[in-house]
């Protein structure tokens, strides 16, 4: 890092900052809250720290990067669970002066600029019985959700956050500036979804909004572990034919102190069914009765709650910059009987706040052609991973290794493609696990098409094609 601002004369830094909104740099007070990720295992230190306000300065920020020879990275949300939002001695492009979204209700679309959160885009488009599917965390960055395909709690239902984008604007690596879509740059347009972040910095987005809301329709099931086999048939079967309007997930945790547990179950494995239905309130029990059609659970929870109270439940326990985080995850049709007992196992034996989860894919999502976008897996009956939150740094490694061995356990039931966002770890091999030989060749065709030097190469890269 010291060497790279050594290369970067005074001057040249005054330049960026008559063509930047805000430039930091590691002798400003700023700093150390600017550099900041979401997830604080990463401990970031870029060499320059540019917040531009408008797509003008972003491609100022990415011409000044490649003049003085310095990794770029971006931050929207800063919630790559990989820390990919940061990089050391490099230039660090800061979404954050780029919030803001703006809706119409009458053509039912939405607007959000390259900075904006989730919450900024729920908030909009609740204000007028509107909904945009998008993630479960209210201070996510739409963009980084959005440029790897948008997984959350109304999938099923209204398709993945990238089936409702309609346009992107973004700066490319020479700085150009370029407006992608289904007619404009269509090519390009397939690309950014699923593995946008390659291609550039993208300034805005252009949504289609669906009528939704205001309330969610949830519950949670819990059961003793021991019953794991006959459980697990009952959720596969109720998730293979589950209506669009429920998104459920089969789960593997331990049972929590004060959390309506019998004393002699708290520490110990337990299973959970987690569900919510996004449809009329007279369809719930009908469309939920096959998760119910099971043994007697230990905890139940069932309750109607406002959207704008979902998606913000969960921000405190992910507080941005203090929370400590690994997940790894791919898709799957079935989890073998001897690998759920080995999961059970796993959990039994966690050290830090570790849960295995089995999410139901299909409905919207599985009806959108699989080569119709870079996100690769539609077929997939599930997405299956293992993730682990903890405050104390010394089991940062434990934690990691502990999700890496549990999503082993399944490796034999992997089917095609992963989620870019579920993956805490990062390279070429991940690459090629989450979009799959033939997407990954045309990616890097695209890739060499529209960022020959990889430039954006901090997130899940696809390197170039190499000329024949």
């Amino acid at each position: 890092m010291v060497g790279a601002i050594a290369r970067i004369a005074p001057h040249h830094l005054d330049q960026l900052r008559g063509s930047c909104a805000e430039v930091i740099t590691p002798a400003d007070a700023g700093y150390d809250d600017g550099r900041r990720l979401w997830n604080a295992i990463h401990d970031r230190r870029p060499a320059v720290i540019a917040r531009p306000s408008s797509a003008e300065e972003v491609a100022a920020a990415v011409r000044f990067a490649r003049e003085h020879d310095l990794e770029i990275t971006v931050r929207s949300g800063g919630h790559s669970a990989a820390g990919l939002a940061g990089a050391n001695g490099g230039l660090l492009v800061d979404m954050s002066a780029m919030r803001g979204v703006e809706t119409d209700p009458r053509t039912r679309t939405a607007r959000a600029n390259g900075g904006a959160l989730l919450g900024e885009l729920d908030i909009a488009a609740q204000a007028h019985g509107l909904v945009c599917p998008t993630g479960v965390v209210g201070h996510t960055g739409v963009a980084g959700l959005t440029l790897g395909g948008g997984v959350g709690r109304l999938q099923r239902h209204f398709g993945l956050t990238i089936d409702n984008l309609t346009a992107v604007e973004l700066v490319t690596a020479d700085g150009r500036f370029v407006r992608a879509t289904e007619t404009e740059e269509p090519e390009l347009f397939w690309g950014l979804r699923g593995a946008g972040w390659n291609f550039g910095i993208a300034t805005a987005f252009e949504f289609r909004l669906q009528p939704f809301g205001p309330e969610l329709h949830r519950g949670v099931l819990t059961f003793p572990a021991s019953h794991v086999q006959e459980l697990w048939g009952i959720f596969r079967a109720y998730a293979l034919r589950a209506p669009d309007a429920v998104s459920c997930i089969f789960g593997l945790d331990r049972a929590a102190p004060d959390a309506g547990y019998a004393e002699d179950m708290v520490g110990r494995p337990i299973v959970f069914f987690a569900w919510n239905h996004s449809g009329a309130t007279e369809d719930v029990e009908r469309d939920t009765a096959g998760l119910r059609q099971s043994p007697e659970p230990l905890t139940t929870m069932i309750a109607s709650v406002p959207y704008l109270e979902v998606q913000t439940a969960h921000d405190l326990a992910f507080a941005w910059g203090s929370s400590r985080s690994f997940i790894n995850s791919h898709n799957g049709n079935d989890v073998r009987p001897e690998a759920l007992d080995e999961l059970v196992r796993l959990v039994d034996d966690v050290p830090g706040e570790a849960t295995f989860s089995i999410t139901a894919l299909g409905g919207a999502i599985g009806r959108v052609a699989d080569d119709a976008t870079a996100y690769t897996g539609r077929d997939s009956a599930f997405d299956l991973s293992a993730d682990s939150s903890w405050t104390e740094p010394g089991l940062d490694q434990a934690n990691a290794d502990w999700c890496r061995r549990a999503l082993a356990v399944v490796d034999q039931d992997r089917t095609l493609g992963a989620y870019a966002n579920g993956n805490s770890d990062a390279g070429p091999e991940e690459s090629r696990r989450i979009y799959g030989d033939t997407k990954l060749g045309r990616l890097a065709a695209l890739k060499r098409e529209w960022d020959p030097d990889n430039v954006f190469h901090v997130n899940p890269n696809v390197a170039p094609a190499r000329d024949q």
